[in-house]
């Protein structure tokens, strides 16, 4: 079964075990295809909403927003389902804040739950994001956070995403898309 205890186990020690910061934020087609393989079926039962009995501990619901949030990202890179499952990664991330179910898990696991908040264009979840950036005590977490929302607060979205997600450019998110280092 895709969603059982043994996929779950299999997401975080292949995440935080088998992987390490290196792999986590570098774009990389054999890392890519290495996900895809092995975790393809499991972001596609997760999206249909049959990983929810993973919510049920911290580490678990973890596990499924790394699935939606993070895996989707790497099997989908350049097509609009690499955020399709950003809303829902999103309401689980939110809901695990509000039952403070956060507070369990290391600062590491933490930085991954709060991404979602991260990759959110409404400002509004930025506030709340900047408030668990800092909160967390990582400089470099909260670095990237404060870059994200300046992004927002210059675009109202991330202009990286434009062309992937079918949307116009404006002049301004042209002229900053040629920028060095532009997008994250």
């Amino acid at each position: 079964m895709i969603a059982d205890g043994a996929t779950l186990d299999r997401v975080l020690d292949f995440w935080f075990g088998e992987l390490g910061p290196a792999d986590w934020f570098g774009a990389g087609e054999r890392l890519d295809e290495v996900i895809g393989d092995r975790f393809g079926r499991v972001l596609a039962a997760a999206r249909r909403g049959c990983c929810a009995p993973w919510r049920s501990t911290p580490r678990g619901r973890l596990a499924e927003i790394l699935v939606l949030d993070q895996f989707s990202r790497h099997i989908h890179r350049g097509t609009p389902d690499a955020f399709a499952a950003d809303g829902m990664a999103l309401a689980l991330a939110q809901e695990a804040v509000a039952g403070g179910h956060d507070l369990t898990l290391t600062v590491t696991e933490r930085k991954f739950l709060y991404l979602p908040f991260e990759h959110s264009e409404s400002l509004s979840v930025h506030v709340q994001a900047m408030a668990l950036f800092t909160a967390l005590g990582d400089a470099d977490a909260l670095d990237w956070e404060r870059r994200h929302l300046a992004v927002l607060e210059r675009f109202g979205r991330y202009p990286h995403r434009n062309e992937v997600l079918g949307r116009v450019s404006t002049p301004e998110e042209q002229v900053y898309l040629e920028e060095p280092g532009a997008g994250f």
